[in-house]
């Protein structure tokens, strides 16, 4: 083949282009009005627009994907994963049209790729009437996956409200609503195992990964091989996905994943395309799962066994979004983004510095992954890596893959299973202490202190260089400024320096407008200080809202307000919900759809709908007001309102939104 169109975007297109560069392939983009700028259409060759922004307008759109081909001039198409990557429709549309599909044949999708039917063809029927002894359960769309139309049900009289959500979610991700229930195993291990085939019978294992540490059904961290396996287990795992592979004929990339709960292995799915996590299974076994993609597409034979394994690899993801706030997803400008790459490190993204972030995809950032001789290098150096990065711009999950690599759970892998972070997100997303409250505030809060202080003093060193002034005779009051909850108390110097009052026991050692060294008991630490313009300062690896000194009254919102958390599309609002009703606390009201992914807008409070202002169809900017529950309502102005499917045993703050389950225990994973 001469020319590859990849049917995707983002970080997976970018990868596919870098093996077809290294093959002298020529490459094809589609894009999106929203992609218009991104990445993967800038390092592509040819690019071919797909007008509109959601999914279903453009990447979801099967016959203007073969159309650009054609219009392109490419001899392929790689499909990437997500999106039309599992649709054996797509795939015979594409062959139909003369091109070479860099997959497994449609009729090996059409067996494996849908969930229930892979579930028919090895004997597992999926429930059919849910009882209350069959919960909890899971809702699970049949096509696609990444947590897209997945929901964990522990009431039966949600079932049903779970049911229509989910098949609006999957049927938006994939065209595809379908959806089944299946029992929920908890926190089981999610290990699964890397398939290879090509046309002459040869099917490659190639060991196994062990994904267990998930969010709303995504993974996290990834890692190969699965460790601590019992021999006779892992056979077992390889063995069986390779006589799965066999008997559909397979011939491709693919995966087989398992649940692996009290010694046993349930079988979950086979993936019937590349998966997100590839590269931890490429730099194990030292391979370019594309490059030999594209061999069996062209008719090649592999060896007959694949390559030795040599090492350890773990991989996590970089995503826009803050773990503490139910992993909302952010938006906004990435104004620098640099990872360290000593070693074996290896960065797979679709961002580079200055990109922007926008609300119509998933807001994974990069996949930051390492390769050592030993699992405990490969952690350590990981986290390393991480907390070093330059990721300047919205809100990331940064700080916790940082902290989730060396909590001992993960640094030992004695922790591994996907009830890791239902047990420790709190813990690992508490916010760092504050000023005065002891020696027992630990090295995170004292570490946030001193990126508060020099955010302060680079501040006030611009300050004095653009309006001058500087030290007087007669002592005047200290300066101060507010990082989030660190007040930072200074006063200038004859030198033309400063000293800082509060917190005590910092000496500056230097300071300029964008890097600060700070001495605390005789040990210096740098700063590098960065600010935008946007109000958020960054400082080292720390992310600190500046804390206005007076509160602007137009940002004052009344009591009850809903406002958007993230800018979004409202796609439905609760049945017959209307001005007047009254509401309980956690009762779903509306939901907004953002990157892909529905977020569930709950009453604050129970009270009185005093204002509604979302319809289906809006679309909201962050801090939209959304409605208003009033906690004393008017006389003779309610009315009853059920709060169907309100069963929740939370209550939001503000819009505080309920994504897709947040327990990290999943049964599955793809990403669109």
């Amino acid at each position: 083949m001469g020319s590859v169109l990849v049917a995707n975007r983002g970080e997976i297109a970018c990868r596919v282009f870098r093996t077809c560069r290294e093959l002298g392939v020529a490459t094809v983009a589609v894009y999106s009005d929203a992609d218009a700028g991104a990445l993967h259409v800038r390092e592509a060759d040819t690019a071919v627009r797909l007008p509109g922004a959601a999914p279903s307008e453009t990447y979801l759109r099967g016959d203007l994907v073969v159309a650009a081909a054609l219009a392109a001039g490419a001899d392929a198409v790689h499909p990437g994963y997500g999106f039309l990557s599992e649709n054996a429709d797509f795939a015979r549309t594409v062959l139909a049209a003369g091109l070479t599909w860099i997959g497994p044949p449609p009729e090996a999708i059409e067996a494996m790729a849908s969930k229930t039917r892979a579930k028919e063809l090895l004997g597992i029927a999926p429930l059919a009437d849910v009882t209350e002894e069959d919960l909890p359960v899971l809702v699970k769309a049949a096509a696609g996956g990444g947590g897209r139309g997945m929901r964990i049900v522990r009431e039966l009289a949600l079932l049903e409200s779970e049911l229509v959500s989910a098949s609006a979610e999957a049927a938006s991700a994939f065209g595809d609503g379908e959806v089944f229930v299946e029992p929920y195993v908890e926190d089981g291990r999610h290990v699964e195992v890397q398939l290879l085939g090509d046309a002459h019978g040869t099917v490659w294992a190639l060991g196994t990964r062990d994904c267990s540490l998930q969010r709303r059904h995504q993974k996290v961290i990834e890692e190969a091989p699965a460790p601590g396996l019992p021999a006779a287990l892992e056979a077992s795992l390889l063995d069986t996905a390779v006589r799965a592979a066999k008997a559909v004929g397979y011939v491709g990339a693919g995966t087989v994943e398992f649940l692996v709960a009290d010694g046993r292995a349930h079988f979950l799915e086979m993936n019937t395309r590349l998966q997100v996590e590839h590269p931890v299974t490429e730099e194990v076994y030292g391979v370019d799962l594309v490059a030999l993609q594209i061999a069996v597409a062209e008719g090649r034979a592999l060896p007959p066994e694949p390559p030795s394994p040599r090492g350890h690899a773990v991989e996590a993801r970089l995503y826009a979004e803050d773990p503490a706030r139910d992993w909302a997803p952010q938006t906004g400008v990435l104004h620098a983004f640099d990872v360290p790459r000593e070693g074996r490190v290896r960065v797979d993204t679709g961002y580079v510095s200055g990109d922007g972030i926008g609300v119509h995809y998933d807001p994974m950032l990069a996949k930051v992954t390492v390769h050592a001789a030993t699992r405990a290098e490969a952690v350590r150096k990981l986290a390393h890596v991480l907390e070093r990065a330059r990721v300047h711009g919205p809100v990331t999950n940064r700080d916790l893959l940082v902290a989730s690599l060396r909590h001992p759970e993960c640094a030992t892998g004695e922790g591994l299973d996907t009830g890791f972070y239902g047990r420790n997100l709190t813990a690992l997303t508490a916010p760092a202490s504050a000023p005065g409250d002891g020696d027992g505030d630990g090295e995170e809060g004292h570490d946030e202190r001193l990126a508060a202080v020099a955010a302060a003093l680079a501040a006030a060193t611009a300050r004095r260089g653009r309006f001058g002034g500087g030290w007087r005779n007669l002592r005047s009051q200290d300066e101060s400024r507010t990082y989030g909850g660190h007040e930072v108390r200074y006063r200038p110097t004859r030198d033309g320096g400063h000293e800082v009052t509060a917190p005590a026991g910092i000496r500056v050692a230097a300071a300029s407008t964008d890097r600060v060294s700070l001495e605390v008991a005789g040990v210096v630490r740098h700063f590098e200080v960065a600010e935008y313009g946007d109000g958020v300062v960054h400082a080292g690896r720390h992310r600190l809202t500046a804390r206005p000194r007076f509160t602007d009254p137009r940002e004052q919102t009344a009591p009850g307000s809903l406002l958007a958390p993230m800018p979004g599309t409202v796609v439905r609002v609760a049945d017959g919900l209307a001005v007047g009703d009254r509401v309980t606390a956690g009762q779903p009201l509306l939901w907004l759809e953002a990157m892909k992914m529905e977020h569930r807008v709950t009453a604050p409070a129970s009270g009185t709908l005093t204002a509604l202002h979302a319809a289906p169809g809006r679309q909201v900017e962050v801090g939209a007001l959304l409605a208003v529950v009033s906690d004393d309502p008017p006389t003779g102005a309610t009315r009853d309102h059920p709060p169907a499917g309100a069963a929740q045993d939370r209550a939001a703050t503000g819009a505080a939104p309920e994504h897709t389950p947040t327990e990290a225990a999943a049964q599955e994973e793809k990403t669109a």
